[in-house]
């Protein structure tokens, strides 16, 4: 039998369709779901939606749940990892709130920026410690890591436990494919695309529409077309804007890409933010409404007779799928750079189409990227190199340095300002951090 489990898996509604895809194959109806939190509550309420999605599919998985990590983890083959260190709060609000303090701004901050530095210091060990339980207790089982920052995550895991299988899953790959599908008034069925990068900051180089007999037609003229012509959503200025100066397009959204370079947030700009459409505090106000609409989510999912389950289109399933059968399958996945890309860093986490089959993970080579996405790509690749660098030595001078060498920070900020932000960050976030010297 084979036997999966999820770490966070309180996160109830990513949680409920990560099950959903799992219970929709098969050969998982007999499947064991070893659901783990630490929020016992949260951890009742999955545990009861997870039965639910059992009963409306007819099938007759073991679940279980529990807070304790390394019952959940023992003889596990596949290892789900969805956690939030710190939480909402006070984790992301003190990773928005006293950066604001200095006038910087931020959109999500769950990647790159001071946010995602921070993100990364005190996720990170969590990583390390589950993948020390791995190593006892399910040595030969694939960590599928959901977690941001997740290139930072995935370079620390491929650095600190290189003999943990893990691949880091995002889904902006592919929902940008769907996105861009709309855009073009064409079915996503019909599209095909190669898109390597790292996550994130992933470039499209080819986007295209297979056709009934056959013949692909290429599609970036028509996306140049919108781009040209003003025709973009309202929420999607900034990745046409980038489309139009680089010629491709960037795979996660407005939002997020926004913080990752120096040119769209700025101090004394504001119709920059305006122009573009660019929302401030965003990842504020999304979990202020699922807070909001938490208690009524609950009540909805626990209270009701049948849950709909359609697939998600994450990449877990899918992946467990052709792990266990041996049936082949495609994923963009988040791995160490061995080869893949000829003019990104060695090691650096890369984001790369991966074959998937009996044999685990398989990243295929994509030789050299267009010398300026390298180029852009390099910038972000400095903070996570150093974030991970800190990580691994302990040493305090590496995270001024992410910090110093971050697009958005770097242009909103002077030196002294850079020092003393990441100061009061490191002691607002206490025990939630390693010690560093």
């Amino acid at each position: 039998m084979t036997k999966v489990c999820m770490i966070g898996a309180g996160s109830t509604v990513f949680m409920k369709n990560l099950v959903g895809d799992i219970l929709l194959n098969d050969i998982f109806a007999d499947i064991e779901i070893a659901l783990h939190d630490i929020d016992e509550a949260r951890l009742r309420t999955s545990q009861i939606v997870a039965g639910k999605i059992a009963e409306s599919l007819s099938v007759s998985p073991r679940i279980t749940a529990t807070t304790d990590r390394r019952a959940a983890l023992k003889g596990a083959d596949f290892v789900i990892v969805m956690i939030q260190v710190a939480g909402y709060k006070p984790g992301t609000v003190i990773d928005f709130e006293i950066p604001k303090k200095y006038g910087l701004r931020q959109t999500i901050a769950d990647t790159l920026g001071i946010g995602g530095i921070m993100r990364g210091l005190r996720t990170v060990p969590v990583l390390l410690d589950i993948a020390n339980d791995m190593r006892e207790l399910c040595p030969r089982a694939l960590m599928l890591q959901y977690v941001n920052p997740m290139a930072i995550n995935c370079w620390a895991l491929a650095k600190l436990a290189p003999d943990i299988a893990h691949v880091g899953l995002c889904h902006s790959v592919q929902g940008t494919a769907f996105e861009l599908a709309n855009d073009l008034g064409e079915n996503y069925k019909d599209i095909r695309y190669q898109c390597a990068g790292i996550n994130h900051m992933a470039f499209y180089s080819r986007f295209e529409k297979l056709h009934a007999d056959g013949t692909r037609e290429d599609l970036y003229p028509r996306l140049r077309q919108i781009a040209a012509e003003g025709r973009e959503p309202h929420w999607n200025r900034v990745r046409y804007e980038v489309l139009r100066r680089t010629g491709y397009f960037v795979t996660e959204s407005s939002e997020h890409f926004a913080e990752y370079v120096p040119w769209f947030i700025k101090r004394d700009r504001a119709d920059l933010i305006s122009e573009f459409n660019i929302p401030l505090d965003e990842y504020i106000r999304r979990c202020e409404e699922q807070i909001a609409a938490w208690e009524a989510q609950e009540r909805e999912l626990v209270g009701a007779n049948r849950i709909d389950v359609r697939f998600s289109g994450e990449y877990g399933a899918k992946i467990m799928r052709a792990v266990v059968t041996g049936k082949p399958t495609v994923i963009n996945g988040n791995v160490a750079n061995r080869g893949l890309i000829d003019n990104l860093p060695e090691g650096a986490c890369v984001e790369v189409p991966c074959l998937v089959d009996a044999n685990g993970i398989t990243p295929t080579r994509q030789g050299a990227l267009p010398p300026h996405l390298a180029a852009l790509m390099q910038t972000n690749i400095n903070v996570q190199a150093l974030t991970v660098e800190a990580i691994a030595t302990g040493k305090r001078e590496h995270i001024y340095h992410a910090a110093m060498l971050d697009p958005h920070t770097a242009a909103e900020l002077s030196l002294d300002q850079i020092w003393s932000l990441v100061d009061d960050l490191i002691e607002a976030h206490g025990d939630w951090l390693p010690k560093f010297h």
